[in-house]
């Protein structure tokens, strides 16, 4: 009876487990990483970030740097005086704890007057998948899911 109760456990959680989203990590500027040059908005447009993702800068380490900045900042290219708000180590991790609109930009003069300026809208979860043709019953984040281990936790308390 407990083999059978640890089977059906273990088969709630296996059909339960496509469906727990995971958070993304993404290298600014792509293949590029972080440097003058690159087009950041071009980069970010198809994107969509969400909170628990992570954005990585890559970039040759004393030849720029990372500021999350307010939209005023942003707008303006002004580097905060802090210097513990930047990130100066070439392969600078930003995880992206809250929704709303995030800004950075390197500190470095006239690398942000150049481009080297990102803004991106953060949201507070993964979206909905979009229906497409191809899904399936066993497709992730669809009910079946849900009401497949709903069916196997009912037919555990019985066996029990």
């Amino acid at each position: 009876m407990a083999v059978q109760r640890s089977l059906v456990i273990f088969a709630i959680v296996a059909l339960m487990a496509p469906a727990i989203s995971s958070a993304t990590e993404y290298v600014v500027g792509g293949d590029d990483g972080w440097k003058l040059g690159v087009k950041y908005d071009d980069w970010a447009k198809d994107k969509m970030f969400v909170v628990g993702d992570t954005l990585v800068f890559k970039y040759k380490s004393g030849s720029h740097n990372v500021y999350k900045v307010t939209g005023d900042e942003f707008k303006s290219c002004t580097t905060p005086s802090n210097n513990s708000l930047g990130s100066f180590t070439g392969n600078d991790t930003i995880k992206l704890a809250t929704a709303g609109t995030k800004w950075y930009i390197c500190g470095i003069s006239g690398h942000c007057d150049g481009g080297m300026k990102l803004k991106i809208t953060v949201l507070d979860g993964a979206p909905a998948p979009a229906p497409s043709a191809a899904s399936t019953l066993f497709a992730k984040g669809t009910g079946f899911h849900v009401l497949v281990g709903m069916i196997l936790a009912i037919v555990a308390v019985i066996m029990v």
